[in-house]
């Protein structure tokens, strides 16, 4: 009797305890990895160096955010034209890399505070004549597809008076077939475009007038605002510590975080 009364305190105390593990709701950006679709093609703010690796500022930048929040961060390459649906289907956790705020991006997925200014910009050859934006007319311009230079574009009165917009499924190659002569110019990323300068000097410039001022913020599944409070508990945190700081001063040699 005695060691039938011990069996059922056994199985009871067993039946509690994965009761209450069953009923312990899971915390966002615990435990699990965090998983961050990005463009790897995307200098400075993510890309592969020349050992294949995934680095750049955004990199830097999540996986500081991440250890504030007690987890770690995978990156994704995925095709940044179906960006939101990668985060809607639960592919992703994040959409993190140079992610322009827009309204239309608004009604798809949640948005951090901002974290970067950007702009749209026009980049041509250095030996080339065209100066402004009025010299696009008649030419033809490339960009990246779905992305928030075809946003830019569209907004522009230059638009309508270009020959032809060629779509690229990244930067890399809008700035390829830039150099041969395909397009005669690419609307692209300012911090993009910098950085290629910085390392290819000499071989291209931009126009004086930009299409549209931007600015960046990591994506979060609709619906998912405990996530969202909590990236954004990590990245004050980054910002109050200094640490964001640092990490802008190391891609961008000045601190162009937003605070």
């Amino acid at each position: 009797m005695k060691r039938m009364a011990t069996i059922g305190l056994l199985l009871a105390s067993a039946l509690l305890l994965v009761t209450g593990c069953a009923s312990k709701p899971s915390s966002a950006g615990e435990g699990k990895k965090l998983v961050i679709g990005i463009d790897d093609k995307f200098a400075p703010m993510g890309f592969r160096d020349e050992k294949n690796e995934i680095v750049g500022f955004d990199i830097d930048y999540a996986k500081a955010a991440a250890e504030k929040m007690g987890t770690t961060a995978q990156f994704q390459p995925i095709d940044w034209k179906t960006k939101e649906s990668e985060l809607s289907s639960g592919r992703i956790d994040l959409i993190w890399n140079g992610y322009t705020i827009t309204d239309e991006r608004k009604g798809k997925v949640l948005f951090t505070k901002p974290y970067l200014k950007n702009a749209q910009v026009i980049v041509t050859l250095a030996k080339s004549n065209l100066t402004k934006l009025d010299d696009l007319a008649g030419k033809t311009v490339g960009l990246q597809s779905l992305s928030s230079a075809a946003d830019a574009l569209n907004d522009s009165p230059i638009k309508s008076k270009i020959k032809t917009v060629t779509e690229y499924a990244d930067n890399v190659l809008a700035l390829s077939d830039l150099k041969i002569g395909r397009v005669d110019a690419v609307v692209i990323d300012e911090v993009v475009i910098k950085y290629y300068m910085s390392k290819d000097n000499g071989t291209f410039k931009l126009l004086g007038e930009s299409l549209a001022p931007e600015e960046y913020g990591i994506g979060v599944k609709k619906g998912n605002e405990a996530l969202l409070q909590k990236l954004q508990k990590a990245l004050d945190e980054l910002n109050q510590d200094g640490t964001a700081a640092k990490i802008s001063q190391k891609w961008f040699g000045e601190d162009k975080v937003l605070k």
